[in-house]
C-alpha cells in the first residue's frame, strides 16, 4: 500500500469530564465516525489518562451525531501500518479500563465500531441502531481476542452468524442476542445514559472494581479484594447507611490495584 495522508482535521477523539463521568466522542462526520489510524493510536493514551484521573468514576464512549462508528477508515493508514494491530491495541485498552464503561450507540455500529462497543462493560442503544461485524466482506481474519470477546458476549452461535455472514442486525436482534443491555426509544438515549451513569458514579468503587475483574475472568485476586474490603471500611459504611436510611459515603479509591 502506498503511504496515505493522515486523517482530515475533523477526525478526532473528543472528551469531557463532568460529574464523575468521562465522555469520549468518536468524531469523524465525513465518514460516519470511521476510526482513522490516528484515532486508533490516540485511544490508549487517552484512556490511560482518564483511568488515572480521580475525578473519573465512569466512562461513556459514543459517536458524534447520528452514528456511533462505521468501522475503520482504511484510507488513513500509512504503508507500513497494520490496521488490525492498531484496532486490537485500542480495543484491549478499552477492555482493561479499570472503571465501568458504557457504549452509548446510535445509528451504525459496524466493524471496528462493534469491536469497540464489545470491549465496553455495558451497551445502551437507541431504537434504529444497526450492528455488524464485517471482515468476511473483505477477506480479513478477525482477531482471535476480538472473536473470543464477541463469543463470550453473545454466544458462539450468534458470533458465528455475525462473522460468517457479515450481515447487519437491528437493535431488537442485538438486544435479544445479549449484545445490548438496554434499548432506548428514539430521542431518549442521552437522558437514559445520564441517569444511569449518575447511579454508577454513586455506587461503591470497591464493589465495581472487584466485580469487573471477576466478571472478566480473573481468578487470582480473591485474597487481594478481601483485604481491600477489610481495610476500606466501605462495607461497614454501606450497612450503616442502609440501616440509617441515608446515602452512603464510600471512601475506597482504586490505587495500586494492578497486582496482588
Amino acid at each position: 500500500m502506498d503511504a496515505a495522508p493522515e486523517a482530515a482535521p475533523d477526525a478526532a477523539l473528543r472528551h469531557t469530564v463532568a460529574d464523575g463521568v468521562a465522555t469520549v466522542v468518536i468524531a469523524h462526520p465525513a465518514k460516519r465516525n470511521a476510526m482513522t489510524a490516528a484515532m486508533w493510536r490516540a485511544l490508549p493514551p487517552l484512556l490511560a489518562g482518564l483511568a488515572a484521573d480521580p475525578a473519573v468514576r465512569v466512562l461513556v464512549l459514543t459517536g458524534a451525531g447520528p452514528t456511533f462508528c462505521a468501522g475503520a477508515d482504511i484510507s488513513s493508514l500509512r504503508g507500513d501500518e497494520d490496521p488490525q494491530a492498531l484496532s486490537v491495541a485500542a480495543e484491549e485498552a478499552l477492555a482493561a479500563f479499570p472503571k465501568p464503561t458504557l457504549a452509548a450507540i446510535r445509528g451504525f455500529c459496524v466493524g471496528g465500531g462493534s469491536q469497540l462497543a464489545a470491549a465496553c462493560d455495558l451497551r445502551f442503544a437507541e431504537e434504529g441502531a444497526s450492528f455488524g461485524v464485517t471482515p468476511a466482506k473483505l477477506g480479513i481474519v478477525y482477531p482471535s481476542s476480538s472473536t473470543r470477546r464477541l463469543a463470550a458476549l453473545v454466544g458462539p452461535a450468534t458470533a458465528k452468524y455475525l462473522l460468517f455472514s457479515a450481515e447487519l442486525i437491528d437493535a431488537e436482534h442485538a438486544l435479544r442476542a445479549g449484545f445490548l443491555n438496554e434499548l432506548v426509544p428514539g430521542g431518549q438515549l442521552d437522558e437514559r445514559v445520564a441517569d444511569f451513569t449518575r447511579v454508577l458514579a454513586s455506587r461503591s468503587r470497591l464493589t465495581q472494581a472487584a466485580a469487573k475483574e471477576f466478571a472478566d475472568g480473573r481468578t487470582d485476586r480473591d485474597g487481594y479484594w478481601a483485604r481491600q474490603a477489610a481495610a476500606s471500611g466501605d462495607t461497614a459504611e454501606g450497612v450503616a447507611a442502609f440501616l440509617e436510611r441515608r446515602t452512603p459515603s464510600f471512601t475506597w479509591h482504586p490505587t495500586g490495584t494492578s497486582g496482588d
